[in-house]
């Protein structure tokens, strides 16, 4: 690949958390191509609206550089392509590559001699060479490392965090040959002011990302089991986190719900390739099953402790504040808090879920939840403040126990509120 970088006819491949901050940081260097096959999201964009948050409505509309299109064909001049579609898991906690495949299907039938393609998505070590490469070559009849080429970037968005952006994130880089990982790196330097690091070789960069948020996850699940050893032994977790956390060395994670489009699924792409090759995984799994049963310890607290306040649960009224995965952020992918309310409703609780942060559109679609407006006051015998948006934080503890009846349970799950306003905390 003889081209030099200001020759670059970049296009970005799915615009949504990662690749439209990605598009937007590129187009203020150059002409960028932004792709989406979704007319909702590109509608809204062209309106200089990112329903994300990722991007502000003035950043949008400055994006100059910026060209929105729905159709492949008009990414047909362009010679680099960067793919940030999602990879999910399916319901039995596998890798779906579909999004990924189907991707590389599409950009297959454009690719060119010469062209790059650059791949952003989590995945296993070996899937981009093992996975992606041969559609790429059976779609375009060209053959890679001779007529085409690939790289590996892995994504480090931190959706809703308005501090760690692209620009001041260390972006990990790779090629498929020497000279590709240099002109890779280089592209990349043009937008990230923190420097990049570049990796050995595409497998190390896969397998460097896939570890970072699998590493999250056993710290979480490790806070998470003590904070039900302290429950059980009357202390309160916060109180003991904050005195160990005065030691120098001391990691400052806290118990909670692990979801999202990262923490809650990469794990399972590392244990799927694992298994491929002989090693059954042993605590990246027990740190998964971990995690992934807390929302049912959450419930089954709530309902002790009603009945522990002589409250009857059939048919009591239950308030969950907050539905997406994390705080301040509209993300409502592979989000725990559905477990809170499944478990809830097994009890025949009526559950009344308040998010002002999330689509009621998505809410429906993605959960089949129907959110609240407004919660009214002393309409609820338990209350859950299960994600620390700060307009709960703003709300205050008496503000929020004015939704209560009487008699009602607060179960505060994210330290929103000081220990003395709350009945229960994780």
């Amino acid at each position: 690949m003889k081209s030099k970088l200001r020759d670059i006819s970049l296009a970005v491949i799915g615009l949504g958390y990662v690749g439209l901050p990605l598009a937007v940081a590129f187009s203020k260097k150059r002409t960028v191509i932004g792709y989406d096959s979704n007319p909702r999201r590109l509608k809204d964009l062209a309106d200089g609206k990112d329903l994300t948050g990722e991007v502000s409505d003035s950043e949008l509309v400055g994006a100059e550089g910026l060209r929105l299109v729905s159709s492949p064909e008009d990414m047909g001049n362009c010679n680099t392509f960067i793919v940030t579609v999602p990879t999910p898991i399916d319901e039995h906690k596998r890798p779906n590559l579909m999004p990924l495949l189907s991707a590389s299907r599409m950009l297959g039938r454009y690719l060119k001699p010469g062209d790059l393609v650059i791949y952003e998505s989590t995945v296993y070590p070996g899937a981009t060479e093992e996975e992606c490469v041969p559609v790429l070559e059976q779609e375009s009849g060209l053959l890679f490392n001779r007529d085409f080429f690939v790289g590996y970037s892995p994504e480090r968005i931190n959706p809703g965090d308005k501090k760690h952006r692209i620009a001041n994130i260390k972006k990990v880089t790779s090629g498929s040959t020497p000279e590709i990982a240099q002109r890779v790196d280089e592209l990349y330097r043009e937008i990230v002011v923190a420097g990049t690091h570049l990796a050995p070789s595409i497998r190390i960069a896969e397998a460097a990302k896939v570890i970072e948020n699998t590493q999250r996850d056993l710290n979480i699940a490790l806070i998470n089991e003590l904070a039900i050893i302290f429950n059980k032994l009357g202390i309160d977790t916060e109180a003991v986190l904050e005195a160990a956390g005065t030691k120098w060395n001391f990691l400052p994670f806290r118990p909670g719900l692990v979801g999202g489009h990262c923490i809650g699924v990469d794990p399972y792409y590392l244990t799927h390739k694992a298994r491929a090759i002989g090693y059954q995984p042993e605590i990246i799994l027990a740190g998964r099953r971990l995690n992934d049963s807390m929302g049912r310890y959450v419930a089954g607290q709530m309902i002790k402790t009603m009945l522990k306040r002589h409250i009857l649960v059939e048919g009591c009224r239950v308030l969950v504040m907050g539905l997406s995965f994390k705080e301040n952020c509209p993300d409502l992918r592979n989000s725990r808090v559905i477990d809170i309310v499944r478990e809830l409703m097994d009890y025949n609780v009526q559950v009344d879920v308040f998010d002002p942060v999330v689509s009621p559109e998505d809410a429906q679609q993605e959960h089949a939840i129907s959110l609240i407006e407004k919660p009214q006051h002393g309409t609820y015998e338990g209350i859950i403040v299960a994600v620390a948006h700060s307009e709960f934080a703003r709300m205050g503890g008496h503000e929020i126990r004015r939704l209560g009846k009487e008699n009602h349970v607060l179960y505060d799950l994210k330290y929103v509120l000081p220990a003395d306003q709350a009945d229960l905390r994780l």
